[in-house]
Parts: structure tokens; sequence; C-alpha cells
């Protein structure tokens, strides 16, 4: 239960400020209601540490597609507002978002404009969302725009996961790969390292080298293992965190091989396929520019789409624009370029944003079969000739 305050008028038509106890807005504003009173404004009132605000689950890339699909369809159908988000509400499984839908409802029953109650939770609905709801509620589209904001959202989620599934391969060989070192350094190795000392002869250089990692796995100095990747993290997140920092490590992503190639691509995708969804939602060139510079998740490709959005802004193009700034592929400019020339930048940026998704996801296939068998010779070849130096410790490096 939480305490609420609200500004109320009585039957008289009198204002009064009174306190409640109830589980939500909603319900605490019905309270009021049954007893004859009108709800002027209310507001949480808060008394301290609140255990119910704590919520370990993020309202993930899913869940926001799947809610808004579904509001779509509530909306098409012809079902109020109102009325959807307190269906949504109750179907709704994510805490966090169940909670947030709890605050938006009681907001719309107030007259308040479903974009604007969004705008209250940042943290679920970033400014695309926003902006793009905005627009479908001014041209009065906003089923259409939301049906476009759940694919817009299940597209990002499959780019990502893409790129994540192809990444859990090699990070599971290797985990594998150093816990089976780690357990020969710290309980096999010891066990023969008293038989190197008694056969009394010089060992091989790779032999010693295990030696020496055992007995270095085995002191108080192993702890200065975790201490420093911990260290290093938390300088490189401190790092990150200043604007240099970020300019510095965004440019060298974008440089890195293969992986450089492989960011380009991708923001190129996000970029139009986000462009576009914009567009068609109505949402002015400049805001759009904006708007898609803050997801783009690169500093330099937020910079460069500044810069180009200052260009459009002084009556310039955006082709020649992202040109001088750089950063986009030629493909992908030539293409933009041909949109502006049609007068169907929206559907272009559709086809570019297909284009480099299908791009992205062809490199990582691509990375990842490259990855595979170069990781299992390397690693396996060094497994093997760590066991070998166990058994027979003669094994020339």
């Amino acid at each position: 239960m939480a305490k609420f305050k609200a500004t109320l008028k009585d039957p008289s038509g009198k204002s009064v400020s009174q306190t409640i106890d109830a589980e939500s807005p909603a319900k605490a504003r019905e309270a009021w209601r049954q007893k004859g009173f009108t709800v002027i404004e209310i507001s949480a009132v808060k008394t301290g540490f609140n255990f119910q605000k704590i919520s370990l689950a993020n309202v993930t890339i899913k869940d926001k597609a799947l809610f808004s699909r579904q509001l779509a369809t509530l909306v098409n159908a012809g079902v109020s507002m109102v009325r959807g988000l307190a269906v949504m509400k109750q179907q709704a499984t994510n805490p966090k978002l169940k909670g947030a839908l709890d605050e938006i409802l009681a907001d719309v029953e107030q007259g308040t404009n479903f974009s604007d109650a969004l705008r209250k939770h940042p943290d679920i609905f970033d400014r695309l969302y926003v902006a793009m709801v905005q627009a479908g509620e001014t041209g009065g589209v906003l089923d259409d725009v939301l049906n476009r904001l759940a694919k817009l959202l299940e597209d990002a989620a499959r780019l990502e996961n893409q790129i994540k599934s192809a990444m859990t391969y090699p990070v599971i060989v290797t985990v594998i790969a150093v816990l089976i070192f780690v357990g020969m350094c710290k309980f096999i190795i010891p066990v023969f390292s008293g038989i190197f000392q008694e056969l009394g002869s010089e060992l091989p250089a790779f032999t010693q080298f295990l030696v020496n990692v055992s007995n270095f796995l085995n002191s108080w100095m192993f702890w200065l293992i975790p201490i420093g990747i911990f260290a290093f993290l938390t300088g490189y997140k401190m790092f990150y965190a200043t604007p240099f920092g970020r300019l510095f490590m965004d440019k060298l992503f974008l440089k890195l091989p293969v992986f450089g190639d492989l960011v380009v691509k991708t923001a190129v995708a996000r970029f139009s396929r986000t462009f576009g969804s914009l567009s068609r939602a109505g949402v002015p060139i400049l805001s759009s520019l904006e708007i898609t510079g803050e997801t783009a998740g690169n500093v330099v490709i937020e910079n460069a789409l500044t810069a180009a959005r200052q260009e459009v802004r002084e009556g310039g193009q955006i082709t020649p624009a992202l040109e001088r700034q750089k950063v986009f592929p030629p493909m992908a400019l030539q293409m933009l370029a041909i949109g502006e020339e049609t007068g169907e930048l929206d559907k272009m940026l559709m086809k570019i944003a297909d284009f480099y998704e299908n791009e992205v996801e062809e490199a990582v296939k691509a990375l990842t079969s490259i990855m595979e068998p170069f990781m299992i010779l390397f690693l396996g070849g060094w497994l093997v000739r760590s066991w070998r130096v166990c058994i027979c410790p003669s094994s020339r490096s």
C-alpha cells in the first residue's frame, strides 16, 4: 500500500485536501469518487524507502514490442485508450512495465495525452517511442503507428539476438577452456611439480612456464587477477563515462579490423530503420535526425547526424550533409540520395535498413564460421600441449 495526497472538491464544490492509503493512483481516485469527491490533482506521498518500487526485471525490447502490438489491436478495434491501458495493465507480466502502466493509466484518466503520460517514464519509453506516439495521436493514426513501433522493436530485437547468438559460442568455448586450464594449473600440475623437482634436470621453457603459472595461481598473488580485472573494468567505465573517453573509444571501435565494419553496418541499419519509421509516422525531419542521433549508439555517428541536422536546418539536403561527415558507407549514401530525389525517402530508408541488416547477419555468420575452427585448433592444441607436459615433462616447446 502507498499513500496518496489529492486536492478534491466535495459535493458542495468546496476544495479540500486529503490523503489516503491505496495500491495505486487509480484505486485512490476510485475510492474518493465513491465518497462523492471530484479529484482535481493527485500525487504520491514519499514515505521513505519503498520496497515495492524495487524491481530487478527490466523492460526488454520484446516486452515493448508485444505491448505496442496488443495496444494497436485494441485501438484499431475501437476500444478507448483508458480501457485499452487497463487491459494491458492486467495482462502485463513484467512488474516494472505493470507499475508504469498503472501510472500512465492514472494520467490518461485525468485527461493527459497518451504521449505525455509515456514521457514521464523515459527509462522505459525513450524519445523515439514517445515522438512516434505523439505523431500518431496528432494524425489520428495511433494504431498504425503502434504497429510500426512494434515492427521497429521486433527488427531491433532480431538484430540484437543475431549478434548475441553469434558471440555465445566463442564466449562459452573460451570460458570452458580457461576454466580447464586454471583447474589443471591449480590441481594437476602441483602434483607433478614435486616429481619435476626430484628429477633435478632443467625443465623445458613451456613446462617451466606452466609450473610458474601453477605456483602463481596457488599463492596469495592469485587474487591480483580478479582485483586487476575489477580495477580495469572500473577504470574503463569511468573513462568511457567522460565525453573524451567515449569519443576516443567509439572512434577506436569504428577502426577495429572486421569488428569496426560490423559496428558501422549495425549503426547504418539502426539509423535507417529508425529514421524511416519516424518519417512514415509524420515526425518532422529535424526532430527525426535529433532522435535518430540519440539512438545511434556511437558518439561519432551521433556527432555526424548532429552536424547533418544543422546543415538541413540551414536549408541543405541530408545526403550531402552526411557525405561530408565520412562515416556512412557509399552504398547507403547513394540509396539515400535516390530516395531524396524521388521523394520516397521513407521507402528507401527501409530498403537500406533491410540491406544492411542482411549484411550484418551475413557478416556475423562469416565471423562465427571463421572463429569456430580457429578457436578449436588453438585452444585444443594448447590444452593438449599442457596435458602432455604433465605426462611427459621432457616435451620441448
